[in-house]
């Protein structure tokens, strides 16, 4: 599905206040995991309270055993930290690459920003090598836009 056609689902699915936050973050994993076959695993990732690490809130896809990530460790450890988007055509090039499958085989992580501050991230592993352009660098920076407007 063409990336653009998703934008009106997925803020229609985000202002539906019938649903908790919790229940909106796990509906757009699973309309993206869903709608675009290439994003494998779909998740957020969230600041866990005042430590240096991330705890997995919301995902579509295989369950993972990561669900704490220290920041600095794997591609989402690495984000937390530098603030900037972060697209890894082929894991098996990485050496901070925390493996969650033996099928991902590709990653992008955009952090989540709420007032300038980076309080999260969208991560998305796929297993295909290299499928993710500016298209998805642009599309998943809309939908954290888009989520930052619900988050508290």
């Amino acid at each position: 599905m063409n990336l653009n056609e998703l934008k009106p689902k997925l803020t229609s699915l985000l202002q539906e206040k019938s649903l908790s936050v919790d229940e909106r973050l796990n509906e757009v994993c699973d309309l993206l995991q869903k709608q675009v076959d290439y994003y494998d695993w779909v998740g957020f990732y969230f600041k866990n309270d005042n430590k240096n690490e991330l705890k997995l809130r919301a995902f579509a896809g295989e369950p993972t055993d990561h669900t704490i990530i220290p920041y600095g460790k794997g591609i989402c450890g690495q984000v937390a930290e530098s603030n900037a988007n972060f697209v890894v055509p082929d894991v098996k090039a990485q050496d901070n690459y925390i493996a969650c499958s033996i099928n991902v085989k590709a990653e992008i992580v955009i952090p989540l920003f709420v007032d300038g501050e980076n309080i999260g991230q969208i991560d998305i592993d796929s297993h295909s090598v290299n499928p993710f352009t500016e298209k998805d660098e642009a599309f998943l920076e809309f939908v954290n836009e888009e989520v930052a407007k619900i988050l508290d």
